[in-house]
């Protein structure tokens, strides 16, 4: 590839060409503020806080979208350029809601960054304000116009990532606004609440529906009892909320800070996880014994499934019967957890924290209940735990770390690595490869489905005589390429593992949100992911089969994997959804 040389404040730089000047300068570690900007996913310079003083050049350029030229000299600080970038930042504060003190995303704001390092102290600008309204009206998402810059990174990733179409732009000028489509509500679109877009917005503009104070409610009530479950991503990012590098394990803090906000009991969603394997990976077997409906599909990320249901109901056979792990542990704890303990399942109120924004939605699907009782009643994010931490006054960093409660709390390396791209794929592979060869494998780490890869395709030697092929995808486009082949008759697989939210659970819309400049330099997926394969070489046992605590649940409980009582329990269904609602 050609290289350019370029000078960006008196110094040279050479970079391929076709790189933009905004790369350019990072690579000579000079910094240009962006707001609008989303590496590959939003480069349009709509904000203008990247413009730059090109030599011979009559107009200040945008840097993120203006290509490298050789010998051209570039100036990113120069009087007229600090003059421009600090009247287009006034103009965006002049039209938007700046109660910094009470925003969600009070310092962790691209904005509010931005306007300290630029020395905002009065906005000159106090004119017409626009109109507003905020839709709060989902389960999962909550939109504030007033707070809305227009950079159009939801929209970016909402279409060409996640190729869902929730969100566009309409009017124009003044009156430009992001927002569905025919100003329905985010809850009447087909929105499958994933949260990219929360974790993408540089301000307080998206955000989750926060449930705090009802778990806070649910604690200070005395005839209750109280239990949490903890997703496996999780343990891999609330540690970012404390100032901690992103990737570091807490599992032993949290557990400990979940005890400290007096939950009854501090249960781990991976025990579910490793549930949730033994059924879908004997509903795989039986597939493929009976020549039922292959491929299969995982059905553990409820934005995957709503997607499913809004695009695909055609192939809805495809999807595994089970319910998500979360929601199978709520059911397990209101049925057999209260039978061990002589509680009235009417008493226990379960809550999940999650990584997930969809999970919010998840658990207010009517069919995910039994004998009337909702199998999980609350679900938090991990940014929502975070806060309840804070609120309490919790020192997080200086907890001596704890362990799970026994029984509920007794988890596999295959339950963790759940919350990673491929993760599902490769715990259920641990399984059946045991199952079919009829004893324990020593080799186990199916590397070939890992990785932050959007797709990722293989063919697994289970025995000698069996090949299957499997296929892994996260984030909405990868899907729609995966279905396509599976509508048209072309996917050649045996299973499938899709995740909403691209990278997996470590990715979610409700982890910590990092800001769009670190996305530049880190690989947020990989570095989560990283923690979770470290937790499951850490522990005793690293096959589903092999938790003690799952077997003795199907022993005294369950009888055979995808008997009667597990049906009843542990599987679901799922139908066609409108697009939009009329």
């Amino acid at each position: 590839m050609k290289e350019i040389t370029l000078t960006i404040d008196d110094q040279k730089v050479t970079v391929p060409e076709g790189t933009t000047i905004l790369e350019a300068a990072r690579k000579a570690n000079i910094e240009i503020p962006t707001l609008c900007y989303l590496k590959d996913i939003n480069e349009i310079g709509a904000c203008r806080m990247c413009l730059v003083e090109i030599e011979g050049a009559k107009a200040l350029q945008a840097s993120c979208v203006y290509p490298v030229a050789e010998g051209i000299e570039v100036k990113t600080s120069s009087p007229k350029v600090r003059k421009a970038r600090k009247a287009n930042l006034e103009l965006i504060l002049s039209n938007h809601n700046r109660e910094c003190l009470t925003c969600i995303r009070n310092e962790n704001c691209e904005l509010q960054k931005l306007s300290k390092e630029l020395n905002i102290k009065d906005i000159p600008y106090q004119g017409e304000q626009g109109d507003f309204t905020i839709d709060s009206l989902s389960p999962s998402i909550v939109r504030d116009q007033s707070k809305c810059i227009l950079c159009r990174r939801c929209v970016s990733v909402c279409n060409d990532v996640q190729e869902v179409g929730a969100l566009g732009v309409s009017n124009r000028g003044f009156y430009t606004k992001v927002e569905p489509a025919f100003e329905k509500s985010i809850n009447d679109v087909n929105c499958i609440f994933c949260g990219q877009c929360i974790v993408n917005c540089p301000v307080g503009a998206l955000k989750e529906k926060d449930d705090t104070q009802r778990v806070w409610d649910a604690l200070a009530d005395e005839n209750k009892h109280v239990l949490v479950q903890t997703a496996p991503a999780v343990r891999a990012a609330l540690g970012e909320e404390f100032g901690l590098p992103i990737g570091t394990r807490v599992t032993g803090k949290m557990v400990a800070a979940l005890r400290r906000l007096r939950f009854d009991k501090v249960f781990d969603t991976d025990f579910a996880a490793d549930l949730t394997i033994i059924e879908e990976g004997n509903e795989l077997l039986k597939r493929l014994k009976e020549k039922g409906t292959l491929p299969m599909i995982t059905s553990c990320s409820p934005g995957w499934i709503r997607y499913c249901e809004f695009n695909y109901p055609d192939l809805l056979e495809h999807l595994s019967t089970c319910k998500s792990p979360g929601q199978m542990m709520g059911a397990m704890l209101k049925s057999y957890y209260a039978q061990l303990n002589h509680i009235d399942p009417k008493d226990i109120i379960v809550v999940s924290v999650m990584p997930c924004t969809s999970k919010k939605f998840e658990i207010t699907r009517p069919e995910l209940e039994y004998d009337g009782l909702r199998d999980v009643d609350i679900t938090i994010t991990t940014r929502e735990l975070a806060r309840m931490i804070k609120e309490a006054g919790i020192d997080f960093l200086k907890l001596e770390e704890e362990n799970y409660d026994e029984f509920f709390g007794e988890s596999t390396g295959a339950g963790v690595i759940f919350g990673a791209s491929g993760g599902v794929m490769e715990a259920a592979l641990r399984t059946v490869a045991d199952i079919l060869n009829g004893k324990e494998l020593k080799e186990f780490e199916y590397r070939q489905v890992r990785g932050t890869e959007g797709i990722k395709e293989a063919e697994i030697q289970i025995t000698p005589d069996l090949t299957i092929k499997v296929a892994v995808a996260s984030g909405g486009k990868n899907i729609k390429e995966i279905m396509e082949k599976v509508r048209r008759g072309e996917a050649e697989y045996h299973f499938i593992e899709l995740m909403g939210c691209p990278g997996g659970c470590v990715c979610g819309g409700g982890q910590p949100i990092v800001s769009a400049k670190t996305k530049m330099d880190i690989d947020i997926g990989e570095e989560r992911a990283k923690a979770l394969y470290k937790e499951d070489q850490l522990l005793e046992y690293r096959k589903s089969h092999l938790n003690p605590s799952i077997q003795r649940l199907y022993k005294e409980f369950l009888g055979e994997p995808n008997d009667h009582k597990a049906h009843e329990l542990l599987h679901t269904h799922y139908y066609k959804r409108e697009k939009i609602k009329k």
